[in-house]
């Protein structure tokens, strides 16, 4: 599960970094729509200066860049100027992710209710295969109610899968049927000794520094004659003492003993759980590695504690409660949210995701949000017929390109699942579209420096850093990530499909990304973690295949036309 990139030690920030047939035929009639691309009122500049204060970074993402001078969607200019008057269908988006906080006053009333469900009788009243799925279903738990914790990396349960067998095995050795998962398994021992690796040293590192805030705290809470330290205390705190003055330095800066809480847990997690070849999460009773063992899974779609907050914050970047005075504004009204609970800590099971697409799929949704990923799929061919199936009932699919500074063009040990295939340039379908991240500053630094990239494989780039939306039990946060990247075209989409239903979801695919804008700017270029060497510019349009970034505006007279010039057709 790509949600979280841990950047160092350093939490000054204060952010945290959370992640063919028909089709054919659509994709041809969308020639016709790249050349008839909508293009800004004016270009945008080389260079402007992005001023802003921490407020307006709340809603940053819907303003418009030739106002705000911050690469946001133009999504209120395009709501005040384009859809005021436009009729509108609601349209359901199914979020693939963890429990969403259905009861949240900012979702609470976009939450789908499968009306073919009595709630709680214990009967599957419109027969769909799910008990009581009143509000979606949770592909994490167990009929009984039993639900699953922390999971191990893919890379780990390949291991642990395989280590044995094939531990001391060359590719002579193998069946030919069996060399593909050798190969697999092969990079899965690498990946994991580098991990573990990493995760040595990265402890080590945690232990000096932790010891370090450990003595600033007491240093700090003698001073202020206080066991309970406060950040506005700290802050007001007069002293002449220097080691007292570098204490309160490092609190404010973010390295005391309750901030570094949540890096001690990643370590943790990371040794229990996610990179331990002993453990096994799995509670669902079913067997994951047969597709067709689906008598598993619950009801339950809510997260039981504030931490798992991932899926509430996508659920609220598309769909919270616009211009209602609290928190943050969704990109999309007339929209309904399908929680479908498939991503643990750790990694996705391969069958869960591919089910939850179906899931999406028949019960009415008709664009499915992934901000997730993985670098091992050993039953990817069950997902690609799950996003295949989407594409024959006219779903699309949203999905975050990643978190890793990573080159998707790359492939190999680069390529990230789910995705629309592994043979560079060829697509298995026309209705996955990846998302990378970009930030509120317009210039050498909006890239994201953590989002993955690629001219052939990754689509547009859409706001994801320092996005603020719902998260559990009524609460709100900035968080970053092409997690959060992702929602925000899946709710482009989602109005784009509320407006215009005689669109199809290749069509809009197409048109959000022709749509775009193109900053003729360089940027700094995304490198992975273990990258030593300087910054380089790139040309922004190199990093996706469209070049752009979204822009609603653009993007909903772009399909006006699209969508009148179908209907003279008829």
């Amino acid at each position: 599960m790509n949600k979280l990139r841990l950047l160092g030690l350093s939490l000054a920030a204060g952010l945290t970094l959370a992640s063919c047939g028909s089709t054919q035929k659509a994709a041809v009639k969308n020639k016709a729509a790249a050349q008839t691309e909508v293009k800004a009122p004016e270009a945008l500049p080389q260079k402007f200066v992005s001023v802003y204060k921490d407020n307006d970074l709340k809603n940053w993402q819907h303003t418009n860049p030739f106002d705000s001078h911050m690469p946001g969607m133009s999504t209120e200019k395009a709501y005040k100027e384009l859809l005021k008057d436009k009729p509108a269908k609601t349209v359901v988006v199914a979020v693939i992710d963890a429990g969403i906080d259905i009861n949240h006053p900012d979702l609470k009333g976009v939450i789908w209710t499968n009306k073919g469900e009595i709630p709680d009788n214990g009967i599957d009243d419109d027969n769909n295969g799910y008990v009581d799925d009143v509000h979606g279903w949770n592909f994490l738990g167990a009929k009984d109610g039993k639900m699953a914790g922390p999971e191990q990396l893919e890379m780990t349960r390949i291991v642990a899968k395989y280590r044995k067998q094939w531990q001391d095995k060359s590719i002579a050795d193998i069946a030919p049927e069996d060399r593909e998962m050798f190969e697999m398994y092969q990079r899965a021992e690498k990946k994991l000794a580098e991990k573990l690796a990493h995760l040595k040293a990265l402890k080590a590192r945690f232990s000096r520094i932790n010891a370090m805030a450990e003595n600033a705290d007491k240093a700090l809470k003698k001073a202020l004659g206080t066991d309970q330290l406060t950040k506005e205390a700290v802050k007001n705190l007069k002293t002449d003492d220097p080691m007292v003055k570098q204490a309160q330095q490092m609190y404010l800066a973010g390295l005391n003993t309750k901030a570094l809480e949540g890096f001690k847990n990643y370590i943790d997690s990371q040794e229990k759980y996610n990179l331990n070849i002993n453990f096994n999460g799995r509670v669902q009773g079913d067997d994951p590695d047969n597709i067709n063992d689906r008598n598993y899974g619950n009801n339950n779609v809510i997260p039981p504690k504030a931490d798992e907050l991932h899926a509430t914050h996508v659920a609220g970047i598309i769909a919270q409660l616009r211009h209602n005075g609290i928190g943050g504004d969704g990109v999309a009204d007339h929209v309904l949210i399908m929680p479908v609970r498939t991503v643990p800590d750790g990694d996705e099971y391969d069958k869960d995701v591919a089910l939850a697409f179906r899931y999406a799929v028949d019960n009415g949704a008709k664009v499915i949000n992934t901000s997730f990923g993985k670098y091992f799929s050993p039953h990817k061919d069950w997902v690609w017929d799950a996003i295949k199936y989407a594409a024959d009932h006219d779903v699309l699919i949203v999905n975050a390109a990643g978190n890793d500074g990573k080159d998707m063009d790359q492939y190999g040990d680069n390529m990230s699942y789910p995705n629309d295939g592994d043979i560079k340039g060829k697509e298995i379908t026309d209705n996955f579209l990846n998302v990378g991240a970009i930030g509120p500053n317009y210039g050498a630094d909006m890239v994201a420096s953590f989002s993955n990239y690629g001219k052939e494989t990754v689509d547009v780039f859409s706001p994801g850093q320092k996005i603020y939306a719902t998260v559990p039990f009524g609460k709100y946060k900035f968080l970053q990530g092409t997690s959060m990247a992702s929602p925000d075209v899946a709710g482009v989409a989602a109005l784009i499909r509320s407006r215009f239903p005689n669109l199809s979801a290749s069509e809009v695919k197409h048109i959000i990304m022709d749509s775009g804008l193109s900053p003729q700017i360089l940027v700094i270029k995304p490198e992975e973690d273990d990258y030593k060497g300087e910054p380089k510019l790139v040309k922004f349009d190199t990093l996706s295949k469209s070049g752009k970034m979204v822009n609603v505006y653009n993007a909903i007279l772009l399909a006006d036309k699209l969508s009148k010039q179908k209907e003279k057709k008829k």
